[in-house]
């Protein structure tokens, strides 16, 4: 493989991976927005959308490569039950975890926050078990540089990456056209900037934050759908190590920047290509947090964060 050949590799590989991060990303940012937590259950969320849609499959009886319309339909069928699924996972763990201690000091609602995330854990533990799980390949893979466009390279570009770059970035730009135009997103604005205020205009506060969660979990629980379709493996602790890198790109981008949790998603996937490709996978961790550190020390609202006066 040429060097040429290495770097676009490099980008197919850092956008596929940034994809997802990013739509996870957005959960941390959204909520992280509204009520200042950093809720670290959110990546288990994400792993609960891997095993709910993996759970739907085998209810189907999908256990090999589809086509044509019965491939799109159950696709995006187990799509709507899951992000459905995880955004009520999401909002009940506000309801149930958060809601009670809105106006308890900030460690409170952090440690149970990490209490929530163990508890989905080995919940997913219990129904699936600790071992990898296999997810049914029903996308095809193939070759699209090679075989479709007959194109003689070693560059790996397939139906898969497509797919997941297909899915994840309308989901984005979704979101994002939601927040700006509808009349939810902007009360979700509104009481990102004062919630007090927002509540004397006749926004109903507990409202917006019970949308976000929702919004934020549907759109993990599609990225792990995703994510179990691209590699067709996982397990109950996937959540962890994609949580991490999403809570990362969010506080990279600046924590409750919407755009800057997509521009963190997409630096932290390029970032991860960039280590594995050229140095080692042992390193690509060492990789993101030194460049997380150093961005941080000389713009510690995040690359496209504001300094804002905190809340009371």
């Amino acid at each position: 493989m040429t060097q040429t050949e290495l770097f676009i590799q490099l980008i197919i590989n850092g956008v596929t991976l940034g994809s997802y991060l990013a739509l996870i990303a957005l959960g941390y940012t959204m909520v992280y927005g509204i009520i200042e937590l950093i809720n670290f259950a959110h990546g288990d969320v994400y792993m609960w959308g891997f095993l709910i849609s993996l759970t739907l499959m085998g209810l189907l009886g999908v256990n090999r490569t589809l086509g044509g319309w019965q491939l799109w339909v159950i696709i995006f069928g187990v799509m709507v039950v899951t992000m459905a699924g995880t955004g009520t996972i999401n909002m009940l763990v506000d309801r149930v975890g958060y809601k009670p201690l809105r106006r308890a000091p900030r460690l409170a609602p952090l440690i149970t926050s990490v209490g929530m995330s163990f508890m989905l854990e080995n919940l997913g533990m219990i129904w699936k078990g600790p071992s990898q799980i296999n997810y049914p390949n029903i996308f095809p893979t193939i070759d699209i540089l090679n075989n479709v466009l007959g194109i003689k390279t070693a560059v790996l570009f397939t139906t898969k990456d497509v797919f997941l770059m297909g899915v994840t970035v309308p989901l984005m730009v979704f979101l994002s056209l939601f927040i700006r135009n509808t009349k939810m997103g902007k009360a979700m604005r509104a009481t990102s900037q004062d919630r007090e205020a927002a509540a004397l205009m006749g926004i109903n506060v507990e409202k917006v934050i019970r949308n976000t969660f929702f919004i934020g979990g549907a759109l993990a629980g599609a990225a792990g759908m995703m994510v179990g379709i691209y590699l067709n493996t996982g397990r109950y602790l996937m959540g962890y190590d994609a949580g991490l890198l999403a809570f990362t790109s969010a506080v990279l981008g600046g924590i409750g920047n919407i755009g800057g949790a997509v521009l963190g998603g997409y630096v932290i996937g390029f970032l991860n290509a960039t280590s594995d490709q050229y140095l080692s996978s042992e390193w690509t961790r060492a990789l993101v947090f030194t460049t997380l550190i150093l961005v941080l020390v000389f713009k510690p609202s995040g690359l496209l964060g504001e300094r804002t006066p905190e809340k009371d």
